[in-house]
């Protein structure tokens, strides 16, 4: 239960809603329990046996029970003297219609305000969910399954919905109709009411017994969809790598073999919670019958004064019970599902965050001396260090470049900058401080990132190139894209800054995706510049064009350059040559030719 009523906190403040359903469940309960309790008067009249009173006293006003009985008792003996037994039977009619209506209208009211508490709290958990996704460390994403995460924020936030929320009303309201039905049965029998609470924990011991196996499919089944989600999202991406290599049997009989695992595992849910129902009212018909029989006895034998109308009045009100009865174990069974999703979305949101910001954070909004890596050394989880002692100073307005082979620690370096990860060991100083010591915020502020492969958004081009600055103006966005060597291509599409490029911006060819993603960081413009590999997928003709635009990017900034060809590095400040996450090399183009090294084998291997 501590999964449910945390997921049932998404809907604070609780004060909107539950006074307010409390009071209107209620009285729909009362109105619903008097309909039945009226069926006593109304048989009464109907076979003959209520006697008309001579003289009948209005009853003084009080907030009882009693009260009511009595007020409804003197009108009844008014009409039954004035207008006789049809007079009588028409009066008790309209009460009990007066009651249906009044439970109807209670109940539709309650509802409403179920709806306005469900939505909130589904609103709640979605809008969590995605905040999550903004905050949790990039290390997460990859640990994780793209689909396990599209499945918590799709699918099992709609399992929460469609079973945990849903029981919402089941929870608070059903069990208070029981309640105020057993009250009413307790006054008609208490010897024949004990009797039936001796038959329910049987029925109850059952549905439970079902509800726990439920729940154990239910988690199984919710990784499995994560699986095959992700599947799907792969086989988009790589269609071309999957027919190139013809691997379509492969991959249909690997997603044949899950989702066929998966229907096995939803059939036997949906087997058990399609049983929950009939089960239930099976033992519940087989628990009136034994009541029948039990109560049926004691009016024959009149051993304890109950009457033929008084039992067919208790029939009818414990038939009532049934109802909220079936809806609870329902529930319960439904709920088993949800609170398997539940605990999915809660494992993602107790995800702690491993880039912590400190209280007493500094601001920063400018840069004005240089970063130093002081002994930085890190490690990825369950892996050796990526980085090992790094010790190097940038001045500002430098440009240093990182090459190496893949896995020599070239990302990390640059990726622990923005704080993106923080170093196992040693410090990253920016104008002399721990960049820890600084708003996270404030130091991304100050630097521009172009990554290797171009992320670009299904928006406009220029919602693209304006993407973070809210208050970017039209004039800055072309200046900026003019920078980049991609206005000449904008203007031709079919509504210039205006169109819109599809997924990942698919409709656009990869030099221009790149060029896009480079008058982003012109517009941002910022005094440090991360540029991971931002050519290396390029045409030679892009290249050309996009060096050029990162020239023009790169002109009175500091930048950091991960280069794979290495002709477009010459011109920096200092080359590091980077080896199992040290630092194998350093100097410029120059001095590295000289030294005769790694980095000049580097430099004879792409010339071959």
């Amino acid at each position: 239960m501590k999964t449910y009523f945390r997921l049932l906190s998404f809907s604070k403040p609780y004060s909107s809603y539950i006074p307010e359903y409390a009071i209107i469940a209620l009285l729909s309960v009362i109105f619903g329990a008097l309909n039945f309790s009226l069926i006593i008067p109304l048989l009464n009249v109907l076979f003959g046996t209520y006697q008309a009173a001579p003289e009948v006293t209005k009853p003084e006003f009080s907030f009882s029970t009693s009260y009511f009985i009595n007020l409804f008792d003197y009108y009844f003996q008014n009409i039954l003297n004035t207008r006789g037994k049809v007079g009588a039977l028409r009066y008790v009619c309209i009460v009990i219609l007066c009651c249906v209506t009044l439970a109807n209208l209670f109940r539709y009211w309650s509802q409403r305000i179920l709806a306005r508490m469900r939505t909130s709290l589904i609103r709640n958990i979605r809008a969590t969910v995605y905040e999550k996704f903004l905050t949790i460390h990039a290390g997460y994403f990859q640990r994780q399954k793209k689909g396990d995460l599209l499945s918590v924020i799709s699918n099992d936030v709609q399992e929460i919905e469609n079973s945990v929320v849903t029981s919402i009303q089941v929870v608070f309201r059903d069990p208070a109709s029981i309640i105020a039905y057993f009250i009413l049965l307790f006054i008609l029998s208490a010897q024949l009411t004990v009797f039936t609470l001796v038959l329910l924990p049987v029925s109850g011991f059952i549905i439970s017994t079902i509800s726990r196996r439920l729940k154990k499919q239910a988690v199984t089944s919710q990784s499995l969809l994560g699986s095959i989600l992700s599947m799907a999202e792969e086989t988009i991406g790589g269609t071309k790598i999957i027919r190139g290599f013809n691997a379509e049997p492969m991959l249909r009989k690997k997603f044949i073999t899950e989702n066929n695992r998966l229907r096995h595992i939803a059939k036997s849910i949906q087997n058990m919670r399609e049983l929950s129902a009939p089960l239930s009212e099976t033992l519940g018909v087989a628990v009136v019958a034994g009541i029948m029989i039990y109560g049926g006895t004691m009016v024959l034998t009149q051993q304890s004064g109950l009457t033929a109308s008084e039992f067919i009045a208790y029939i009818a009100l414990y038939s009532q019970i049934l109802p909220p009865a079936k809806n609870i174990s329902s529930a319960v069974t439904n709920i088993q599902r949800g609170l398997a999703a539940g605990e999915r979305v809660l494992q993602v949101l107790d995800e702690p965050v491993d880039i912590p910001e400190k209280k007493d954070a500094m601001g920063i909004s400018t840069f004005n001396h240089g970063i130093e890596y002081n002994n930085v050394s890190f490690g990825y989880e369950h892996k050796r260090y990526a980085l090992n002692y790094i010790n190097v100073k940038i001045p500002k307005g430098k440009v240093v470049a990182l090459v190496g082979a893949s896995g020599s620690g070239k990302t990390t370096f640059v990726d622990l900058l923005p704080r993106f990860y923080d170093p196992t060991e040693g410090e990253i100083l920016l104008d002399g401080i721990d960049i820890r010591n600084y708003k996270i915020k404030d130091l991304r502020r100050l630097m521009g990132i172009v990554t290797q492969e171009p992320v670009l958004f299904n928006d406009t081009v220029f919602n693209n190139i304006a993407f973070g600055i809210s208050n970017a103006s039209e004039d800055a966005v072309i200046e900026a894209a003019k920078v980049a060597n991609a206005h000449d291509f904008i203007k031709h599409m079919n509504d210039g800054y205006q169109t819109m490029i599809g997924d990942r911006g698919n409709m656009l060819s990869g030099g221009e995706k790149q060029r896009l993603t480079i008058a982003r960081a012109v517009l941002k413009n910022p005094p440090v510049l991360i540029l991971d590999e931002a050519t290396s997928s390029l045409d030679t003709e892009s290249e050309r064009l996009v060096q050029e635009a990162l020239y023009n990017l790169m002109k009175n900034r500091t930048s950091i350059v991960i280069a794979h060809r290495l002709s477009t590095i010459q011109k920096a400040d200092e080359i590091l040559v980077l080896q199992r996450g040290k630092i194998e090399e350093r100097g410029t183009h120059a001095e590295l030719l000289q030294a005769d090294g790694v980095y000049k084998r580097l430099v004879h291997m792409q010339m071959l």
